[in-house]
């Protein structure tokens, strides 16, 4: 089985590209329409607004729905070859230097710009710092953090079936299978006025984002990322591939009630369908199913003799890069860019160039991220872990910091050596 699959650089960069766009050119003036609170980002932003841009920006965040699905393809696929302690201290090690560099930025830009709102940021970053949910009630330190509570979510549930060591994977997908199509399935009753009730579509918005962590409207994605990690090791069963129809179907459906829900309430779009972002997230699957294809039959044909270093070398470097930043781009893009854009337009510049300004900037400063201060503590934090006896020593000296390319949102990413669990291998 691969620990890399190529394929998939590109399209989780897109994903947070995606998710980029429609943070600062849409959900940043388009939030107030719904009467959403606002998160700490408005303190940064520049008063500007794209509403012609809006056909074409307002389905990004299904970025998100792209991510998890990824996520449950390259967990799946680092649960595999790890104990229960590996894993944790594995996922430990992925999220935390990163989330601890990026949270502190975005901390640093908070200040700057709303020093005397500095009591209203020290609970939000403490909470940022060690990956706690906020809960119902509290803020984000940035709004996009509620993803990190789906995530974490996840991780518990494969890390319990590591240690029950008779709950498998494929158990673990049949059961969000299960849990998450019976929500979505009621959820799109709501949503398409079958069951007529504000309450109950409040309800559903709720398990969306405060509770992101029961895992009903998304633990279909994780799921199928899941079932994807399966095919590409074997064939399915017949009942495999009627749960991949349904975690399918059941994606489709919380898709639409999220979409239907903004171009219900939200003017700049009342003419917008929900097939555009229900299309953009199944071509999505589509290439990581292509991904998963192409693994099962490279690893079919493959030659005893390649090595693992011979396969790194043939990774296609500028994919690479992209499979760099792409974590730490999807952790700043929001705060730290919305505050970019506003001394860009402060000094003059255009508000579409300022984005693209921004946006630029911003992939700079992550490559920097990832290509030398994450893998530095990382690699810090390995030694420490090593020392007490969690993870074996290496022979490395502790100058010498491994390389690793992080992962769209926190775990995306697959350890490849029992040593560290932290080398890059996945999306």
């Amino acid at each position: 089985m691969k620990n890399h699959f190529p394929l998939l650089d590109p399209l989780r960069f897109g994903a947070a590209l995606g998710v980029a766009v429609f943070h600062l050119m849409f959900w940043s003036w388009a939030w107030s329409s719904i009467s959403a609170p606002p998160g700490f980002d408005h303190y940064v932003a520049a008063d500007i607004q794209f509403p012609s841009a809006a056909p074409f920006t307002w389905f990004g965040w299904v970025g998100v729905e792209i991510f998890f699905v990824i996520s449950g393809f390259v967990i799946a696929n680092s649960a595999s070859k790890s104990s229960p302690i590996e894993f944790l201290l594995g996922r430990a090690l992925r999220l935390y230097p990163a989330v601890w560099v990026c949270a502190t930025a975005t901390l640093i830009v908070l200040l700057l710009f709303a020093s005397e709102r500095v009591s209203e940021f020290i609970l939000p970053y403490i909470q940022a710092m060690l990956l706690i949910p906020k809960g119902i009630k509290g803020q984000w330190l940035d709004v996009i953090y509620w993803t990190l509570a789906a995530e974490m979510a996840f991780y518990g549930l494969v890390f319990c079936s590591l240690l029950t060591k008779k709950v498998t994977l494929r158990h673990l997908a049949f059961g969000l299978t299960i849990y998450s199509a019976v929500f979505n399935a009621f959820a799109f009753l709501v949503a398409s006025g079958v069951i007529k009730s504000e309450i109950l579509g409040l309800v559903v918005l709720m398990f969306r984002v405060p509770c992101a962590t029961w895992l009903l409207n998304h633990g279909c994605f994780f799921a199928l990322g899941i079932w994807l990690f399966i095919s590409a090791n074997r064939r399915l069963t017949r009942l495999e591939q009627v749960a991949v129809a349904v975690t399918f179907l059941s994606g489709v459906a919380e898709i639409f009630c999220f979409s239907s829900f903004l171009t219900t309430h939200i003017p700049a779009i009342s003419d917008q369908s929900s097939l555009v972002p229900i299309t953009v997230w199944a071509t999505a699957v589509f290439f990581i199913a292509v991904a998963a294809k192409t693994s099962r039959r490279s690893c079919a044909t493959a030659s005893p003799e390649m090595s693992r270093t011979d396969y790194l070398r043939t990774r296609t470097h500028y994919l690479r890069i992209l499979g760099l930043i792409t974590y730490p781009l999807y952790l700043t893009h929001n705060v730290i860019g919305s505050a970019i854009i506003r001394v860009l337009i402060e000094a003059g510049l255009d508000a579409s160039f300022a984005v693209s300004a921004a946006l630029g900037m911003l992939v700079l400063v992550c490559w920097l991220i990832c290509a030398k201060i994450e893998p530095a503590i990382r690699h810090r934090l390995t030694e420490i872990i090593s020392n007490f006896g969690l993870l074996p020593k290496t022979g490395r000296s502790s100058s010498q910091p491994r390389s690793s390319l992080p992962s769209p949102l926190p775990g995306l990413s697959v350890p490849l050596t029992i040593q560290a669990k932290v080398n890059y291998a996945g999306p």
